[in-house]
């Protein structure tokens, strides 16, 4: 342990701890751009490129950065003597130097972290005038890079290469025209992105940012002659209220949908009920390839890899394009919705699938994406026209002037809106394959299951694994959250090392409760254990728990798909992956 003193404060910490943490240990502040909370990430994060954390050390001739500078014995720091402040406000001063001014229509004003530092540091003029530096914008399906706001901080470059090993950004060029971009200054959508968000979630500006389809959504809900229906995703009930001031891990599953009504949709569903059926398909694939492995086929594919997520989806089809033959083929829950909600349901109401507009809530960004994959689309209209935040509704609601506090719980309509507790727990990692294991178990054993649920399932460590007694025959099952993580994973697999039988993989740290679309947390592990905790508790207060028994799922099968892996339900709700290596290309 190290003994040293804070602005007069004397505090004790572990040796390798920095100034910044030391200091937050007893309460004291100190701003920062660059430095993130990477949370149970385990990535070291001491950057020291901003210089706004900047410290006065006694004995040390220039300042110290507090994010990359280490306790020492004895040391004696002052946080915000007049050196400090006037040393950050330059910085500060510099930075906006060359910052645009467009605060008024900035998709990040009022969650602008520089625009905070600068009204702390009482910034009213910037002294120092001339050139800015500019660049073209970028626009993907799901994210858009607005570079001119960019501050060099370099957060999302540690989010994509470090913890996502994805790979696509890094510091470009030099001296004024450095920046942080794709190599060769590609678009997004020509490049590697998986557009899983987190590069959003973590940009203290509005250099990166979700494509907003507010507007859109607007237009469609005062046209008459559209027919617009909502499905929202497990996730979203968990962290919405926080937008309104709520704690996290605040259940909001009926305020949501009352909102949604006020709104003015003309159904809402939820995408628990595709969840459900997604269990019905994915479960009975698990099942078929399983029973094919045991009887000695040695063309079967294992394990077998969860396909809900899109982020996910993209990652493998552009670094392991060789192993696309062994995820699931069942689509996600918000595609499997979408190709109901335009046969199934819009032949019910009598409605033409191009005037039904299916729009989703979703946790993710990547969900923008998959909306605009061709593979969803019929004579070129999609099953899902498009997919919103929960940032993004949250701000719809309040623009709406909807008193969302005040609101009276309502239930979503039928028939897509019934579902069951292993629906409502895909919104956290573990909570897939829970579902799926819920449902197999009974159906291979033709037993009911001594416990619904399956605590070796669950947690927050980036990767597990548990083996589950179906009745004498044990399953392996892996568990990855967070794209670093399912690389070591597909690595092991690639290499012959997996023994696993199936796999279930996310693409955001802690699953959808973390989605590139949710609240920001700014790095708080607290609240996506929070909003978890929320998940399983939505799943206990359910009277029914296991997908196979919604009775809507039930029905939806004897009326339109027969049976799971049916060749309509293969034609509707399962589909193919990729070789996207051949797609990265220089503009």
């Amino acid at each position: 342990m190290i003994k040293l003193i804070i602005d007069k404060k004397t505090v004790e910490v572990e040796k390798g701890t920095t100034i910044l943490q030391a200091a937050k240990n007893i309460g004291i502040h100190i701003p920062t751009l660059c430095y993130m909370n990477l949370g149970d990430l385990n990535i070291e994060n001491k950057p020291g490129g901003c210089r706004v954390c900047v410290v006065e050390v006694d004995g040390r001739r220039n300042l110290a950065p507090a994010c990359a500078t280490d306790c020492a014995e004895g040391m004696v720091v002052h946080t915000h003597s007049i050196r400090v402040l006037n040393a950050r406000k330059t910085v500060v001063q510099l930075i906006l130097s060359d910052h645009p001014f467009d605060c008024l229509i900035c998709a990040k004003s009022g969650n602008c972290e520089l625009q905070d530092l600068a009204h702390k540091l009482g910034i009213r003029e910037i002294p120092y005038q001339g050139e800015q530096s500019t660049y073209r914008e970028d626009t993907s399906p799901a994210i858009i890079r607005d570079v001119d706001k960019c501050i060099m901080c370099r957060r999302c470059e540690v989010m994509c290469n470090e913890v996502q090993t994805v790979g696509v950004l890094s510091a470009i060029n030099r001296g004024f025209q450095s920046v942080v971009a794709p190599a060769f200054e590609m678009n997004l959508d020509h490049s590697v992105c998986t557009y899983c968000g987190q590069c959003v979630n973590v940009c203290p500006t509005g250099a990166l940012t979700e494509v907003d389809h507010t507007n859109q959504l607007i237009n469609d809900l005062a046209d008459p002659g559209k027919t617009v229906i909502v499905q929202t995703a497990p996730a979203v009930r968990a962290a919405l209220g926080e937008e309104f001031g709520m704690e996290p891990g605040t259940l909001v599953t009926g305020k949501m949908a009352a909102a949604l009504r006020e709104l003015g949709f003309d159904y809402v569903f939820d995408t628990d009920f595709a969840a459900d059926l997604t269990i019905m398909e994915e479960g009975t694939e698990l099942l078929d390839r399983l029973s094919k492995h045991l009887n000695g086929d040695t063309n079967v594919h294992l394990p077998i890899l969860t396909s809900c997520c899109p982020a996910w989806v993209k990652f493998f089809e552009h670094q392991f394009p060789e192993m696309k033959d062994i995820p699931s083929t069942a689509r996600s829950p918000q595609q499997m919705f979408g190709a109901i909600a335009k046969t199934y349901f819009a032949d019910k109401i009598n409605v033409d699938r191009k005037k039904l507009v299916v729009v989703s809530i979703m946790p993710c960004v990547a969900k923008k994406y998959e909306c605009s994959r061709d593979e969803f689309k019929v004579d070129g209209n999609p099953d899902v026209d498009y997919s919103i935040s929960t940032r993004e509704l949250a701000n719809l609601i309040k623009q709406a002037n909807i008193d969302f506090l005040g609101l009276e719980d309502a239930d979503f309509d039928n028939p897509m809106g019934e579902s069951t507790g292993a629906s409502v727990i895909f919104g956290t990692t573990g909570g897939v394959i829970e579902a799926a294991v819920r449902t197999a178990y009974e159906v291979h054993t033709q037993k009911e299951l001594p416990k619904v649920d399956f605590e070796e399932l669950r947690g927050m460590e980036g990767i597990r694994s548990a083996t589950i007694d179906f009745d004498g025959l044990p399953i392996s099952i892996g568990i990855a959250h967070g794209l670093g993580n399912a690389r070591k994973l597909l690595e092991d697999i690639k290499a012959g090392k997996s023994q696993y039988h199936a796999i279930e993989i996310m693409a955001c740290p802690g699953g959808c409760i973390g989605g590139g679309g949710q609240p920001y947390i700014h790095g708080d592990t607290s609240i996506l254990k929070a909003r978890q905790k929320a998940i399983y508790q939505e799943d206990a207060q359910k009277t029914i728990r296991k997908s196979h028994e919604n009775k809507y799922v039930q029905k939806l099968y004897e009326e339109f798909l027969g049976k799971p892996m049916s060749e309509k339900a293969h034609h509707l709700l399962h589909t193919h992956y990729f070789d996207r290596k051949k797609e990265v290309f220089i503009d």
